[in-house]
């Protein structure tokens, strides 16, 4: 009885063969061209700060307790970048600069630290602190205006609510701008923080 005939063994797939592990430079040079696409189109960006009057810190202390709300505004006013409004009333953005926090919470912290400074007895809303009045605040606008020139421009909706009643006591426009000779990223932050340094003055002699 003869012996079966063994079935030729069958040719490697080269789809189906193990893949090498690739060699540590290959992959360094990888990872190296993957963080420079992820970092092509990002500019870094100068950040600035608002500061607060000198003025405000001589007036007289009032009698109440004071808390200060974060401001309101619309989207575009919510973020750290300096807005540009032009004549046609679009919004843009400075390129190349931006606030050291969101504007709202920065606004809202300068805006403690001025009464604090001018002696009344203040705080954050949403702290705890049971304070006779609060300080509710709109942006209307904060930032680069090009309608009738290139100014910085601040304009702060303000009311003084009363604890107790919840009823505006009393209320006001504020507004302060300071022009420009152009439209650049240091200007306009220089420009907008000594237009809102008079605004800030402005709403600590009023909120007594």
């Amino acid at each position: 009885m003869s012996a079966p005939i063994a079935a030729p063994a069958p040719e490697p797939n080269p789809a189906l063969a193990p893949l090498r592990p690739a060699r540590p430079w290959i992959l360094a040079g990888l990872v190296t061209a993957a963080l420079g696409l992820t970092g092509c189109g990002s500019s870094p960006s100068e950040t600035f700060d608002l500061t607060i009057p000198s003025g405000a810190a001589r007036q007289n202390p009032g009698r109440s307790q004071i808390v200060v709300a974060e401001p309101v505004a619309l989207q575009a006013l919510e973020s750290d970048r300096i807005v540009v409004r032009s004549a046609d009333g679009s919004v843009s953005s400075v390129g190349g600069v931006q606030w050291s926090d969101r504007l709202p919470r920065l606004l809202q912290t300068r805006l403690v630290q001025a009464f604090e400074n001018a002696g009344r007895a203040v705080g954050r809303a949403g702290t705890g602190i049971n304070a006779d009045q609060v300080l509710q605040t709109e942006i209307r606008f904060f930032g680069v205006s090009t309608v009738n020139g290139a100014e910085a421009v601040v304009e702060l909706s303000v009311k003084v609510v009363a604890s107790a009643t919840g009823k505006i006591t009393t209320s006001r426009v504020f507004k302060g701008s300071v022009p420009l000779a152009a439209v650049g990223g240091r200007e306009a932050a220089v420009a907008l923080d000594k237009a809102a340094q008079r605004v800030f003055a402005d709403v600590v002699r009023w909120a007594r």
